[in-house]
C-alpha cells in the first residue's frame, strides 16, 4: 500500500506533458487540445486521491511521512536534494487541489466556447466554430498552471516549493492578460506580475538567510524542522539598525511572509487580485480557489514550525502577521460592499477570505487555518465559476436581444428606462451613463445592476450559487464555511486575541451581508437589462462542475466538527485534527486545542445569521430599475470611499509609481545628458586622441625601426653579394682570411699571457 506514494512525484507531470503537447503538436486542433488537456488532468486526479486515502487508511502516517530524493544538485558545500514529500498537510490539498483543477478544467471546455468579449467582425470563424479563436493556447496556459501547483503541493524543499511558485507567477501574468485585445487586461497583467514580484523578492531573500542560517545549510523541510536547527536559528541572533537585537528565525519568518503578502493578496500589496478579474473567469476560479492565492497560505502552512518557533523567542513577529491578516480581512470586505463587479465582489471576497486564514497562522492555530484554507478552496471555486455561468448567460441574452433587435429594427429595448440621456449621446461610449453609485454600461454582463431575476432564467447556476455564498456566510451547521470560520473565532477568543476577535466577527457579518446582496442583486427581483431576460441556462460541462463542487461546499467542513460541540460534537469525529496532530507532534508544532466557549459560537451564529438577514431586507427584491444602491444613499461619501478601494490605487499611482517613472526619468538624464554618456563619450575621445598618437607612434617609432632594419640587411646583402662572384680562387681566399681571423683572435690570447 505505501508503494503508491512513490507515484507522488509522477503527479505534476500529465498536464506538463499536456502542455507540451498542445504547444508542439496539438494547436490547430481545438477540440483535441481540451480532451488532452482534462484527460490529463484527470490522471493526476486519480494519481492525487489514491495517495491521499492511502495515507488516510495508515496508521500512524503523520509521525512517518515520507520524504523521497529523486536527485541532488551539488553547490560545492551541501548539495540540494530534489524529491518528492508526502505528509498529513499535503495529503490534504492533494484532495482539494487535483479534484478543483479538474473540475475548472471541465468547465472552460464550455466556458470557453463563446467569445464574447471579441468583435464579431474580427472573429467570425470563431463564432463559426464556437470556440474562443486562442482555445487551445488557453488549456495550454492553464495545464502548465496545474504543473506548478501540483508541483508546488508535493515538494520536499523550499527550492523547489518556490520553483513551481513562480511558474504559477508566470502562468497568471500569460492568463490575466489572455484577452490582450483589451487595453484594462494588458495593465492588469503586469500589474500582476510586478506586484507579485515585489513579494517574492522579499521572499528570496529570506530564504537565502534561511539556508545560509540553517546548520546544516539546508531547504529542505525534514532537514530545516528538526529541533536542533530550529533551537539554532531561535537562539542566534542580528543586530539590526531600527528593531535592535532580532533572533533570525523572526526575521526570517517576516521576510518570508512577503511572499504570502504578495501571492496571497495582503495589505499592501493587494491590489493586483481585483484587476485579475480581467482574465477569463475560470482563471479566476484557478487564481482565487485552486491554486495561486492559496499557495500563499500554503507556504505558511509548510513553514509553520518557523513560524511556531518565532512566535515563543519574538511575539512581534507571530503579532505582524496576524495584524496584518486580521487588518486586511476587515478592510477588504469594506470594499466588497459597494462593487457592482460580480467578479469584483468575489475578488475582495478571496482577499477577506485570505486574511481570516493569514490572522490564523498569526494567532498559532495551524489546524484551523489549514482547515479554513480547504473549505474556503471549494466554495469560493464554486462561486467564481457560478459567476462565470451567470456573465455567460447575460452575455448570451445580450446577444439574443441584439439579433432580435436586427430583425426588427422598430422594436425598441425591453427595458425603457435604460435608455441614454439625449445630453450624453456625445459621449465616446454611449452605453455608459454616469450614476450617484457609479458609472455603468448598459451592456456590462459583469455589473450586477444589469442582472436581476436570474433565478428562474439559470436556475441551477443560481441554486449551486446560493449553495456557495452560504458557504461563505457561514451559515449555520449545515455549510463547511461555519465550521472553519468559527474554528478561527474560538481561537481568537480562547487566545485572549480580543481586537483581532472582534475585527473578524466584524468582517465575518460584512461577509454575509455582501453576500446576500450580490445574491439579491443577481438572483431575485425582476430583470433590468436585455441580458437578464434573455439569459439562458449554461451548458452542461459547466453547470455538472457546479453542482459536484456544491456537495463540497456544504460537506467538507463536517470533517472538522469540534467534539466539544453542543449536542452534535462527537458524533462526527474530528478527523482533520485527529489526522493532523501526530504529525504536527513530529514536525515540532503544539497541538492548540481552544477549549469551547459560548462567546465566539453565539457570535458565529449572530454575524452569520445577522448580515444574511440584514442583506436580505435591503437586496432581497434587487433593486428597481434604475434604482440606485441605498447603501450609497445611507453612507455617502464612506460609500463613495468604500467603492474607490480607499484610492488605494490612486495613492501608489501618485506616489509609488510616479516616483518610479520620475526617478527613471532622472537616471534617463543621468545616463544620457550628465554623466554616464558624458563620461563614456569623454573616454571616446580620449581613446581616439591616443590611438592618433599610438598611429603616429606606429608609423615613425615601430616601422620606422623595422625598415631601419630591413634597410640594414638591404645594404649588408649588397656587400656579401660581392664575395659570390662564382670563382673558386675568391672562395678559396675568404676562407683562408677567415681561418687567419679565427686563429688570430684565439691564439692572441694565449701569447699575451705566456708574455
Amino acid at each position: 500500500m505505501e508503494g503508491m506514494f512513490n507515484l507522488a512525484w509522477v503527479i505534476p507531470i500529465p498536464p506538463f506533458l499536456a502542455f507540451l503537447a498542445i504547444v508542439l503538436f496539438l494547436n490547430t486542433n481545438k477540440r483535441a487540445s481540451s480532451l488532452i488537456a482534462i484527460g490529463a488532468t484527470a490522471i493526476s486526479f486519480v494519481l492525487g486521491w489514491g495517495i491521499a486515502f492511502t495515507s488516510f487508511f495508515i496508521d500512524h502516517f503523520g509521525e512517518h511521512p515520507i520524504d523521497n530524493a529523486l536527485y541532488t544538485i551539488p553547490t560545492g558545500t551541501v548539495d540540494l536534494v530534489i524529491g518528492y514529500a508526502v505528509d498529513p498537510s499535503n495529503a490534504l490539498m492533494l484532495i482539494m487541489v487535483p479534484f478543483l483543477l479538474l473540475m475548472i478544467f471541465i468547465y472552460s471546455s464550455g466556458y470557453m466556447t463563446f467569445p464574447g468579449h471579441l468583435r464579431r467582425e474580427n472573429y467570425e470563424l470563431a463564432y463559426a466554430q464556437h470556440k474562443d479563436p486562442r482555445y487551445s493556447r488557453f488549456f495550454a496556459y492553464i495545464s502548465l498552471f496545474a504543473t506548478g501547483m501540483l508541483g508546488l503541493v508535493i515538494s520536499n524543499s523550499l527550492l523547489m516549493f518556490f520553483v513551481f511558485w513562480e511558474i504559477m507567477g508566470l502562468c497568471s501574468y500569460l492568463l490575466i492578460g489572455f484577452w490582450f485585445e483589451k487595453e484594462s487586461a494588458k495593465r492588469a497583467a503586469f500589474k500582476a506580475f510586478i506586484t507579485t514580484r515585489v513579494g517574492d523578492a522579499i521572499m528570496l531573500i529570506g530564504m537565502l538567510l534561511l539556508y545560509i542560517k540553517s546548520e546544516p545549510s539546508t531547504l529542505r523541510f525534514s532537514e530545516l524542522f528538526t529541533a536542533s536547527n530550529l533551537e539554532h536559528l531561535a537562539a542566534s541572533t542580528v543586530d539590526l539598525p531600527i528593531f535592535g537585537v532580532v533572533p533570525w528565525i523572526s526575521l526570517i519568518a517576516v521576510l518570508i511572509f512577503f511572499g504570502t503578502v504578495g501571492k496571497s493578496a495582503q495589505f499592501p500589496l493587494h491590489v493586483w487580485l481585483p484587476d485579475a478579474m480581467e482574465g477569463p473567469t475560470p482563471v479566476s476560479a484557478l487564481i482565487h480557489a485552486a491554486t495561486m492565492v492559496s499557495a500563499g497560505v500554503y507556504l505558511l502552512v509548510r513553514m509553520f514550525p518557523i513560524y511556531e518557533y518565532a512566535g515563543q523567542v519574538s511575539a512581534a513577529s507571530l503579532g505582524f502577521v496576524a495584524f496584518i491578516g486580521a487588518f486586511t480581512a476587515i478592510f477588504a470586505a469594506t470594499i466588497a460592499i459597494a462593487q457592482w463587479d460580480i467578479k469584483r465582489v468575489l475578488a475582495y471576497s478571496t482577499i477577506s477570505q485570505l486574511g481570516f486564514m493569514v490572522a490564523a497562522i498569526g494567532m498559532g492555530a495551524y489546524v484551523a487555518a489549514l482547515f479554513h484554507l480547504l473549505t474556503h478552496a471549494f466554495f469560493k471555486a464554486l462561486l467564481f465559476l457560478g459567476s462565470g455561468s451567470v456573465i455567460h448567460g447575460v452575455e448570451h441574452g445580450f446577444h439574443h436581444a441584439h439579433e432580435l433587435h436586427a430583425h426588427d429594427p422598430h422594436r425598441g429595448p425591453v427595458l425603457p428606462h435604460q435608455k441614454v440621456p439625449e445630453e450624453q449621446s456625445a459621449e465616446p461610449s454611449p452605453r455608459v451613463v454616469s450614476r450617484p453609485d457609479g458609472l455603468l454600461d448598459l451592456e456590462d454582463p459583469q455589473d450586477m445592476r444589469n442582472m436581476g431575476g436570474l433565478l428562474n432564467r439559470m436556475p441551477r447556476t443560481a441554486l449551486t450559487f446560493i449553495i456557495g455564498g452560504l458557504s461563505l456566510a457561514g451559515f449555520p451547521l449545515l455549510t463547511a464555511g461555519f465550521w472553519s470560520k468559527d474554528e478561527i473565532l474560538a481561537v481568537a477568543w480562547d487566545g485572549n486575541h480580543i481586537w483581532i476577535f472582534a475585527t473578524l466577527a466584524l468582517a465575518a457579518f460584512l461577509t454575509a451581508f455582501y453576500t446576500m446582496r450580490q445574491i439579491g442583486l443577481t438572483f431575485l427581483g425582476e430583470p433590468r437589462s436585455d441580458g437578464a431576460v434573455h439569459a439562458p441556462e449554461s451548458v452542461p460541462s459547466m453547470t455538472v462542475p457546479l453542482m459536484i463542487i456544491s456537495i463540497f461546499a456544504i460537506g467538507a467542513g463536517w470533517f472538522g466538527i469540534p467534539e466539544h460541540f453542543p449536542l452534535i460534537g462527537g458524533i462526527v469525529p474530528n478527523w482533520i485534527e485527529h489526522f493532523l496532530e501526530p504529525y504536527m507532534v513530529h514536525m515540532h508544532i503544539y497541538p492548540y486545542h481552544p477549549s469551547f466557549s459560548w462567546v465566539p459560537l453565539i457570535a458565529s451564529l449572530v454575524v452569520a445569521l445577522g448580515g444574511l438577514a440584514l442583506g436580505y431586507v435591503v437586496y432581497g427584491k434587487g433593486l428597481r430599475p434604475g434604482q440606485i444602491d441605498p447603501l450609497a444613499k445611507l453612507f455617502g461619501p464612506i460609500w463613495t470611499m468604500w467603492h474607490n478601494k480607499y484610492w488605494v490605487d490612486e495613492f501608489y499611482r501618485d506616489t509609488v509609481v510616479a516616483f518610479t517613472l520620475l526617478f527613471s526619468k532622472f537616471l534617463a538624464l543621468f545616463d544620457r545628458e550628465w554623466v554616464i554618456d558624458w563620461i563614456v563619450n569623454y573616454i571616446g575621445r580620449v581613446a581616439i586622441l591616443l590611438s592618433v598618437v599610438m598611429a603616429a607612434f606606429d608609423r615613425f617609432v615601430v616601422d620606422g625601426f623595422v625598415n631601419g632594419v630591413g634597410w640594414l640587411s638591404d645594404q649588408a646583402g649588397n656587400v656579401t653579394r660581392l664575395l659570390q662572384d662564382g670563382r673558386v680562387q675568391t672562395y678559396l681566399l675568404f676562407g683562408l682570411l677567415t681561418a687567419a681571423v679565427w686563429i688570430f683572435l684565439n691564439v692572441l690570447p694565449v701569447i699575451l699571457t705566456l708574455v
